[in-house]
């Protein structure tokens, strides 16, 4: 059976995504969730807001960890010059989302920073992956994707919940899994393939990401308390 990594901190395991369309709605948020959130994700809708490096210098002048999920994917060479900028911020996690040779220039240029594969999109079910031409069913993608991401130097993988258990049983348990997709039982949003936050955390998910669950709650605080709740009790 896996062993939760006994290195990360039990709170640090919640990364809420600050998907919000610009600075002054993120810092309202982060004041908001004070120390019941202690790692951020920054995406694509706060980067081009103009601010994502200002909010990133604040949430680490706060102690705050930061993943920049901007799902990098270019010829290697352009990869890994982002990449290299992106390393100068003092970011914990950066997401790729390409072949072997994008995954690989991201890892020889990462310095202190993990990169994350990405494996699959939880916005998709078997019926997308027919139409995009992936012959197989999602478990076979992702396990595939991340036996690849390991091989080429990457630190980590971005998947469902649901795959996370055959990662652990086929895949170096040294490999750090991030999980998006995490909902309540009654979901009816764009995520297909979703779990609850306990179940991820008992499948073997080592960072669990939560956004709108938290965002749109009439207390983002006190629901981000509850998923915090569900975690200690699933790694008890």
């Amino acid at each position: 059976m896996y062993q939760a990594k006994p290195d990360i901190p039990a709170r640090e395991r919640l990364i809420f995504a600050l998907d919000v369309p610009d600075l002054e709605a993120a810092t309202r948020l982060i004041d908001q969730l004070d120390d019941s959130v202690a790692f951020y994700k920054l995406g694509l809708e706060m980067f081009l807001s103009g601010h994502y490096f200002e909010l990133l210098a604040e949430l680490k002048q706060r102690g705050k960890r930061v993943f920049a999920d901007l799902k990098l994917f270019d010829i290697p060479a352009t990869v890994a010059a982002a990449v290299r900028q992106l390393a100068r911020h003092d970011i914990d996690f950066c997401t790729v989302h390409g072949n072997d040779g994008m995954l690989r220039a991201a890892a020889d240029n990462k310095g202190s920073m993990k990169i994350l594969a990405v494996t699959a999109l939880t916005s998709l079910d078997q019926a997308d992956l027919d139409d995009l031409g992936f012959q197989c069913d999602a478990r076979t993608l992702v396990l595939s994707r991340a036996r690849r991401a390991l091989e080429v130097g990457c630190d980590g993988v971005v998947s469902s919940g649901l795959e996370v258990p055959a990662l652990r049983v086929d895949i170096d348990h040294a490999l750090v899994t991030v999980c998006p997709g995490i909902r309540p039982i009654l979901n009816d949003d764009d995520q297909q393939r979703v779990v609850s936050a306990g179940q991820a955390i008992r499948n073997g998910a080592d960072y669990l990401v939560v956004g709108r669950p938290i965002r749109d709650a009439k207390n983002p605080r006190v629901a981000a308390e509850a998923i915090q709740g569900e975690i200690r009790a699933a790694l008890s």
